[in-house]
């Protein structure tokens, strides 16, 4: 039996092997590297947003004892049942009451720095809780934009004087701002609120999902499994990867266009702004369903067939549940891209003061997005912590239907 002869490894192969090795560790570290660069960059991020954006949640607040006994204030059943306490409370004299006490509390310096809306809260207070009416209650309530930026060292040299002196007192705070959640935009940094641009933003997606979701989904099942392969499927499929890769500008134009043109008295309606962004999602979820459908091995096909299953069964009955978590992953991601567009909306008129948030599809309303850049215009330091808390609100908006779309695509997916 011959021996084997072991390969003879010459100083030109030691280097040319030294080399190669050489080679991959740089590689190696090179790919290691941009992780690293890219964790920093979003931990850099997410930490500027967070320090910036924690003030955004607070907001600058006097404490003011009323004394509803000695004001004389009542409230009777009636006005709570039809909804018109707060209309009730102000006829009787509450927000006089309001500032009555502020210059009892805070002195008359004080009570000019409250804000002008601040007796707006104590009326909620009271429609929530009637029986404070009876005894003395301790509020906190919002103070001015300008006794805020004294708190925080900013503004005139009186009014920061003033605002050290009440926080001295203990009588000026920041608290958490639970409002900020459930109010409108405002023109006062201290009364702002994101539930109606978000509310804006949930019924502009829901518009959005309806429609391109469907039509999404029936056109990938049709050029996958039924469309002939000829030239005008060729092109048709050529438009819709084209249609994918197109700014989003451009479908904000074409909404202006079209939907504008056909529904005038519809200008910054979420309707008009789901349509417009079903245009731009809809190519995306073609493509994400075609790719989740050409997953599916034949052998599921051939399967249903040779049970007896007719086409359609096997297309609705095997294919489209088996393709499902691909296609919701990418409608999803789709619909992820939708909420964080300003452009398309830009163009059919949400960037737009709305006070208070929409009652219905047809109703005027904006979006977080739109809300976050008209908020980043305003020179005023309030404005600039609400702006990072909004963009905090989105971030994590996005982050939710992300991990959404992760959670589906383990759940269903299916290993072949």
């Amino acid at each position: 039996m011959s021996e084997q002869i072991a390969p003879t490894r010459t100083p030109a192969f030691e280097a040319r092997l030294k080399k190669r090795y050489a080679a991959e560790k740089r590689f190696k570290a090179m790919g290691l590297g941009a992780i690293v660069f890219s964790i920093l960059v979003l931990l850099y991020l997410l930490g500027t947003m967070t320090i910036n954006g924690i003030g955004g949640f607070q907001r600058a607040e006097v404490e003011v004892p009323i004394d509803f006994a000695e004001a004389g204030i009542s409230i009777d059943a009636s006005s709570l049942e039809t909804g018109n306490a707060v209309q009730s409370l102000e006829s009787q004299g509450l927000p006089q009451v309001v500032d009555y006490f502020a210059q009892q509390s805070l002195g008359d310096e004080g009570a000019a720095e409250i804000g002008g809306q601040a007796w707006r809260d104590v009326a909620a207070a009271i429609v929530a809780n009637p029986a404070i009416l009876q005894r003395e209650t301790v509020f906190w309530i919002p103070a001015s934009a300008d006794l805020a930026s004294g708190l925080d060292g900013e503004g005139s040299q009186d009014v920061r004087q003033l605002a050290a002196e009440l926080a001295d007192a203990g009588k000026l705070e920041k608290n958490f701002d639970i409002g900020f959640f459930t109010r409108a935009d405002a023109t006062n940094p201290q009364q702002v609120g994101i539930w109606g641009a978000l509310k804006g933003s949930i019924l502009t997606m829901i518009v959005t999902l309806a429609l391109a979701f469907p039509i999404g989904v029936l056109a990938a099942l049709y050029l996958e499994e039924y469309a002939p392969k000829n030239r005008w499927t060729d092109l048709i499929e050529l438009s819709i990867n084209n249609l994918a890769a197109v700014p989003s500008i451009i479908f904000g134009l074409l909404g202006l266009a079209v939907f504008l043109t056909l529904f005038p008295s519809y200008r910054s309606a979420p309707l008009i702004g789901g349509m417009t962004l079903a245009l731009m999602t809809m190519p995306v979820i073609v493509i994400a369903g075609r790719n989740a459908i050409k997953a599916v091995p034949p052998s599921i096909r051939d399967g249903a067939l040779a049970v007896g299953a007719s086409p359609v069964q096997v297309v609705f009955h095997h294919v489209l549940p088996l393709a499902l978590p691909g296609i919701l992953t990418g409608t999803i991601i789709g619909m992820a891209r939708a909420l964080g567009e300003t452009a398309p909306l830009l163009m059919i008129g949400m960037r737009a003061f709305v006070a208070s948030p929409p009652d219905s599809f047809t109703a005027p309303a904006t979006v977080l997005p739109m809300q976050i850049f008209l908020w980043s215009d305003e020179i005023d330091r309030g404005f600039v912590e609400r702006t990072s808390a909004a963009i905090i609100v989105l971030l994590l908006f996005l982050l939710l239907m992300n991990g959404l779309a992760i959670y589906l695509r383990n759940k269903f997916e299916k290993k072949w």
